[in-house]
Formats: structure tokens, C-alpha cells, sequence
């Protein structure tokens, strides 16, 4: 029988070793990525109170678009990078969440930079 290594296994072994590493504070929140095969998700996060100070996802019911691709996690960017900057946040701390900084992860960091977050 051919054993196959659970993929999300691994993932989230890399992520805790990422999030033993980068932590959110109330100056320069952690902007965290969930990713699965048909959505994309995003938060900014305050570690030390323990809040979500603003999300965004392909989840929402004004996202009419596919959500398992790359323009929709650059708009998924744009869109989290407007409601922290509405809350006040300008500086943010990237968690790419265990996943390559690839494809759709890359694509919404892009979207948020280019939404005016600073990282």
C-alpha cells in the first residue's frame, strides 16, 4: 500500500513554526492568510489583545466572483488593505499561514500593497 503525507499535516507544522516567529502587536497587527481550494481568506490581527481588527474573504455575500484564483486574491487584498487603513492601520506583519508564498498568496500580498499596507 503507498502511503501518501497529508499535505495540511505538513502546512500547519510550517505554520507554527512561522508563528513562533512573527507575532501581531497593536502598532504593526499580523496579516494572516487562509487558503483553501475554492476561497481565500484574510485577517489582521491583534496577538497581544487577541482580536481580528478587520477581515475579508471570498466567503462574503458582495463577492460575486470566483474565489479560487488570482485576481480574486489580489481583489481579497486590495479590499482587507482598505478596511485596515480605515481602521488605522498602515503596517502590517505578513503570516503567510505554513502555505508558499506563491500563486494566490502572493497575489493577495501584492493586492494589499498595492492597496497602500506597508510590510
Amino acid at each position: 500500500m503507498v502511503s501518501r503525507k497529508d499535505s495540511n499535516k505538513q502546512r500547519l507544522k510550517r505554520h507554527i513554526k512561522v508563528r513562533a516567529k512573527v507575532s501581531g502587536t497593536a502598532d504593526r497587527p499580523r496579516l494572516c492568510v487562509y487558503r483553501s481550494l475554492n476561497n481565500i481568506s484574510a485577517q489582521v490581527i491583534d496577538d497581544t489583545k487577541g482580536v481580528t481588527i478587520v477581515s475579508a474573504s471570498t466567503y462574503e455575500k458582495d463577492f460575486t466572483a470566483n474565489g479560487g484564483n488570482k485576481e480574486a486574491a489580489k481583489q481579497i487584498g486590495k479590499t482587507i488593505a482598505e478596511r485596515a487603513i480605515a481602521k488605522g492601520v498602515e503596517s502590517v506583519v505578513f503570516d503567510r499561514g505554513g502555505y508558499l508564498y506563491h500563486g494566490r498568496v502572493a497575489e493577495l500580498a501584492e493586492g494589499a500593497r498595492e492597496g497602500g499596507l506597508k510590510f
